[in-house]
């Protein structure tokens, strides 16, 4: 196993050489040594967010207001930007605008010497960070005594934060015990957290006490009166603003918002949103200079406070005039998309980010920061999966920007690769592959194809590959036709049953069983041409491409609509297309519009009929009472974006099962990105926890009934079970008709 810092080397360090070859070595690295510590933290503080805004009664509209404050708050910045300025400076304080990041630290550093500081004791702060702030003060002889305990861990090791609110998140107990006393003389156990927090606080409680100047970041500040939110866990901002006489507060300039009143929506969010908790342990609203009495404990004879405001840029104006990055400073560092991203769970921010900034959100940030496309290239770890949007507080559609991400960088470099391009257009090599099915899956079965395929495209050859079906959906349905045209049609609802490129080519049994389901319970549904919606080509960031593909589908899936007809998706990701994605790429928003209220999972519209007591699943369906009533289900990661887990859910519960669903956020395999060779480890890693659950759950079960509504989801459990089959919810519903 590679020791990372042994070798004085961290997956982050590798994944700055900005190439695909590197971003590979962090991947590895994170997954060898810090994998377990970082899932464990990341999945419980998701569960706690899940338990936490489940009890927020206006949670959506409390979303619905921070982002727009956050809109409000961008649109009229320079404005705000003065305002602030403005009553600061009236009350005694100084505010300084950089421009740059070398403007703010030499500030700083300015404001230190002056000061005469020799010891400065400095709150968590993201943005200090990007400034490169420790490294400017340590260069003039200035001591900087990082306060948070998770920073104070990776100011002993050298490390980059990892993570927004946990910056040691990927540090187990144990590598903290081994790590304090390698760097301390102690004879200390160290074996608890407790006693590791207990030895941390007496070498920091010695430095707040001695220090000359108190540094702090800042969650929001309001224009209107100055006052600054800070929100803590470990009451060290407190000490670090109000013990020194002089405070330096550092904030990026898309942290100010309009109003004082309005900081309340966003501390209910904030605490949900990052750990799970009703309210932070410490929330500090304060409005500098403080009105104080100086102790000077240090041996100082300050007089009076000294405030400092330093409010940084550095990209954010040109983030703002970005209208694909815009909504990106609507970030408030929660890191609730990072909690609930698998890749993130699996590797952390040393692997899935960038200098200063991580995880989904990280990438934008690191463009406009560091000045550099190049460096967001961990961009490519954005699977799309899109599980981070709806737990986003201010409705970022993080998958969006990384996507943009990612055609930016395939135009940079002159086009996309090879491999861009071969799953790119999956949809012609399928259609290709479907007129000779058995000597395609033949020919990709060899071993010289695998090898042949892993050197040109990147495809790894431990990957069992997608199987072209014997026949098309296309012709199946045909056949269908011939023999089925007796069914009654008791409904005046139509449907078409759209024919993605997955259904089509690879799995159309379950496009036959939506057919059947539909017309033995009497509704009309007839099948769709065959077309390639985009979702491939906008999976590998070739948007432009995708924009055609999508804008071709939307036009006849509004001829379709226009005529009374519902479209039936079994696929989730071309479902969540339609639903969300179409949105931004088909640039019509009455269309969208359309698409998206009328398109719908097969059991997902079937549950609509039964709520609307059209259907009684009596008289429809026979459950046999040998059959196992525990049903394991993988709803895919778009499916639960999009809310039709829901009702798959509440359909099989409705005739009588048992259901389990899995706790994973996303399976991993998300389309082509388990097949590449770069991310297959990754991939499988994320693949193991959803075997482990399945295979815990069903281990009583002889026969246990395994139900996955992805493509990609089902291949990644069956190469995981091996001996076992997953199905998409629809074909088990056939099995029931009577």
């Amino acid at each position: 196993m590679t020791d990372i810092n042994a070798a004085n080397i961290h997956p982050r360090e590798v994944a700055n050489k900005a190439s695909k070859e590197s971003l590979k070595k962090a991947i590895r690295m994170a997954l060898e040594v810090e994998n377990e510590a970082i899932r464990l933290n990341t999945q419980t503080f998701n569960r706690n967010r899940y338990t936490a805004v489940a009890k927020l009664d206006d949670y959506q509209e409390l979303k619905d207001k921070a982002r727009k404050i956050k809109e409000e708050s961008i649109e009229s910045l320079p404005g705000l930007i003065k305002q602030l300025t403005e009553v600061i400076e009236a009350r005694g304080g100084k505010v300084f605008l950089a421009k740059t990041k070398e403007e703010a630290s030499n500030y700083i550093k300015n404001v230190c010497l002056q000061q005469n500081a020799k010891l400065v004791v400095k709150a968590k702060s993201i943005t200090s960070e990007e400034i490169q702030l420790n490294s400017v003060l340590e260069k003039e002889g200035i001591e900087v005594a990082e306060t948070d305990l998770a920073e104070f861990i990776l100011q002993v090791s050298g490390e980059q934060p990892s993570h927004n609110v946990a910056p040691a998140i990927h540090r187990s107990r144990e590598r903290i015990t081994e790590l304090f006393k390698e760097n301390f003389n102690t004879s200390e156990s160290l074996e608890t957290g407790e006693e590791l927090t207990k030895f941390a606080r007496d070498i920091l409680r010695k430095k707040f006490l001695s220090a000359d100047v108190g540094i702090s970041g800042a969650n929001l500040i309001a224009a209107d009166s100055g006052t600054i939110l800070l929100v803590e866990s470990e009451g060290n901002i407190r000490l670090t603003t109000q013990l020194p006489a002089v405070h330096i507060a550092i904030s990026g300039i898309e942290k100010i918002i309009r109003k004082r009143e309005d900081i309340g929506i966003f501390i209910e969010l904030l605490a949900a949103s990052a750990t799970g908790q009703s309210l932070t342990t410490y929330t500090n609203i304060l409005t500098p200079p403080l009105d104080l009495p100086i102790l000077n404990l240090n041996g100082r004879e300050d007089k009076e406070r000294e405030f400092h405001l330093v409010l940084v840029d550095n990209g954010r104006m040109k983030m703002r005039d970005d209208n694909d990055f815009r909504e990106a400073l609507y970030c408030i560092r929660c890191s609730a998309c990072m909690n609930v991203c698998a890749n993130f769970q699996a590797v952390g921010g040393h692997a899935f980010g960038g200098e200063s900034y991580v995880g989904g959100i990280g990438g934008a940030w690191t463009i406009f920061t560091s000045g550099k496309l190049e460096d967001a290239r961990f961009a490519e770890l954005c699977t799309g999966c899109s599980r981070c949007v709806p737990n986003c507080p201010v409705k970022i559609d993080i998958p969006n920007l990384n996507s943009t991400i990612k055609n930016r960088l395939i135009k940079a470099e002159g086009g996309a690769s090879f491999q861009k391009r071969f799953f790119g257009n999956f949809s012609s090599l399928a259609k290709m592959s479907s007129h000779f099915p058995a000597i395609s899956n033949w020919i990709g079965d060899l071993d010289i194809s695998r090898t042949f395929l892993e050197k040109t495209v990147g495809l790894d050859k431990r990957r069992p590959m997608s199987k072209i079906a014997d026949r098309t959906l296309e012709s199946l349905y045909k056949d269908y036709r011939k023999k089925n045209n007796a069914y009654k049609i008791r409904f005046d609802d139509r449907t078409i049953l759209f024919a993605d490129v997955f259904t089509n080519y690879n799995r159309p049994q379950a496009g036959i069983a939506a057919i059947t389901v539909f017309e033995k319970l009497g509704i009309s549904i007839e099948l769709s041409k065959v077309m390639d919606d985009g979702r491939a080509l906008q999976s590998q960031g070739m948007i432009d491409e995708a924009k055609v593909k999508a804008k071709d589908t939307a036009k006849y899936l509004g001829e379709l609509i226009d005529n009374g007809n519902s479209i039936i998706v079994v696929e989730p990701s071309v479902l969540a297309m339609f639903r969300r994605d179409f949105e931004k790429l088909i640039e019509d928003e009455e269309l969208f519009k359309k698409i998206s209220e009328n398109s719908y999972d097969p059991i997902e519209y079937l549950n609509l009929l039964f709520n609307r007591n059209e259907i009684d699943t009596n008289d429809s369906f026979k459950i046999p009472e040998t059959i196992n009533k525990n049903i394991f289900l993988h709803n895919q990661c778009q499916m639960k974006t999009i809310g039709a887990d829901r009702e798959n859910i509440e359909f099989l519960k409705r005739l009588g099962f048992n259901v389990t669903t899995s706790d994973v956020e996303c399976c991993g395999m998300a389309g082509s990105f388990g097949y590449k060779k770069e991310y297959y480890d990754l991939s499988k890693n994320i693949g193991d926890e959803l075997i482990k659950q399945i295979v815990e759950v069903t281990k009583d079960d002889d026969n246990p009934i395994l139900l996955a509504s992805g493509t990609s989801c089902r291949a990644q459990i069956d190469d995981g079970l091996k001996e076992k089959d997953t199905i998409h919810p629809i074909e088990f519903i056939e099995s029931l008709l009577k």
